[in-house]
């Protein structure tokens, strides 16, 4: 998973407020019922309070001794109920005190009395276990004028129970709740995202050969159909101003062709027809050269034009790669002598597919001259013919200088030389492996290069499948 992707981080945030959320909640509901229970607690000590200071106290002088214990213990049963009940008179010391409650939580005889302003309030007595025990106590007077302490008291451990059972809520749902809001979240931008996936996709597969193509345009009516409206009309844009380019390449090549034959042609006459003196016949000659070099690059020119703009109609015939790369090699061998390098062949025999013979032979030829310009004397070049993962594999490669790691993104473009001052004085303009990419992409074939400076270059190109034998041969 991409952590630095849209659809995590969206859903990590949607996640963490989602958490923060359900955190303020649950401590906002924890506080809310804490806060009633103890109230609830306290009114129901308050209540109990008045009920004996108001209704059994007003009674107590006409009563027999033991009535006021046996009341409160049949309207309240203390023991039975963990309650603390202490009813003290001023002058004469305790009138009613419960007894030890049944699960023994505390021993009423050892609860502190209140002082000062807690003769009249709330207060919550910690006990020796750890335990605590919420007290209301009030004071009344009689009718005859005697001065009661009445107290009524019940564990706060009643109220811990329900707010551990909040919080042990609180910690199994939260989480199953946070996960599934993740998983939901996450699943519900993955599908948000999916067009944008799909737009991506098809984007990646669009290039200068095939800009007519379009994205699938989202009719959602929302900010990605406007996106990939968007994008379709640059695309459209990108096209258009492709086509200018190729059409103004073509059309300028076109015009010059006729100008330089002339021009070639005439100097050539002046060469021939009239006598010249040495420096002047030179200068001709240097003009001719020129002349040459100009006429190649208008006629390159010219080639990638139409296999751009599509208008070169290849010739798909069956072919035998096999015989074609033997044959171009033992050409190409000449060239390769005449700088003492070692050109070598491994092809496997019997390969073969439906293709140009005269534009693929450019393809060899190109990539075999590009090796013998940059391998130093006494090189070697291996050209290779055979099958891999269901692909035809045609790999070129040599010993020679190498291309730099900065200049592998571009060796395909046009004009673009890695050492200007080398392509210029072998004669090279930067157009020998466009053309290459050029043939290439009209065959539906790849082609990839690898290089390490100083140690070499190998050009690969993958036709789409078929047969083979091998036969091997090098020549030096």
């Amino acid at each position: 998973m991409n952590v630095r992707s849209l659809r995590f981080r969206m859903t990590a945030w949607y996640a963490g407020l989602l958490l923060c959320a359900l955190l303020m909640f649950g401590v906002s509901v924890y506080l809310g019922l804490e806060r009633y229970l103890n109230w609830t607690f306290q009114s129901m000590l308050v209540s109990e309070c008045r009920t004996i200071g108001t209704e059994l106290l007003a009674q107590l002088p006409a009563k027999r001794a033991g009535w006021l214990a046996a009341e409160v213990n049949e309207a309240y049963a203390p023991e039975v109920n963990g309650r603390f009940i202490r009813v003290y008179r001023d002058g004469t010391g305790i009138v009613y005190l419960s007894g030890t409650p049944k699960d023994g939580a505390f021993e009423p005889s050892e609860i502190p009395f209140p002082q000062g302003n807690q003769r009249d309030g709330v207060r919550r007595i910690h006990l020796k276990d750890g335990r605590q025990l919420l007290t209301q106590a009030m004071t009344f007077t009689t009718p005859d004028g005697s001065h009661f302490l009445v107290e009524s008291g019940t564990p706060y451990q009643q109220i811990q129970i329900v707010l551990h059972g909040l919080l042990l809520t609180l910690a199994i749902y939260t989480p199953f709740i946070v996960s599934l809001a993740i998983a939901g979240g996450y699943w519900l931008m993955r599908r948000s995202l999916q067009p944008v996936d799909e737009i991506t996709e098809r984007a990646e597969g669009i290039t200068s050969s095939n800009l007519s193509e379009r994205l699938p345009t989202i009719r959602t009516g929302d900010e990605l159909e406007r996106l990939s409206t968007a994008l379709n009309r640059m695309i459209g844009r990108l096209d258009d101003a492709f086509q200018h380019i190729n059409r103004f390449s073509a059309d300028a090549s076109h015009e010059l062709r006729t100008p330089l034959t002339i021009l070639q042609l005439e100097l050539e006459g002046i060469v021939h027809n009239y006598p010249l003196s040495e420096s002047l016949e030179n200068q001709i000659g240097s003009a001719l050269e020129e002349t040459h070099r100009m006429s190649r690059i208008v006629e390159s020119l010219l080639t990638i034009s139409r296999l751009d703009a599509g208008e070169v109609k290849l010739d798909r015939l069956p072919l035998d790669l096999s015989e074609l790369i033997t044959r171009t090699a033992g050409e190409m061998n000449v060239l390769a002598q005449e700088k003492s390098i070692a050109l070598c062949t491994s092809v496997e025999a019997g390969i073969s597919l439906d293709g140009d013979r005269t534009h693929l032979q450019q393809v060899i030829v190109n990539l075999i001259d590009n090796a013998i310009k940059y391998t130093q004397v006494g090189g070697t070049i291996h050209v290779s013919l055979y099958l891999e993962g269901g692909k035809i594999i045609v790999a070129v490669s040599d010993n020679g200088a190498g291309i730099p790691a900065q200049a592998l993104p571009h060796v395909f473009e046009r004009f673009y030389r890695a050492d200007k001052a080398r392509s210029r004085a072998s004669g090279g303009a930067g157009l020998g492996l466009s053309i290459v990419k050029a043939i290439c992409t009209a065959h539906s074939a790849g082609i990839y290069v690898t290089s390490e400076e100083g140690l070499g270059s190998r050009f690969r190109v993958e036709f789409p499948t078929i047969s083979a034998s091998h036969t091997a041969n090098c020549a030096s």
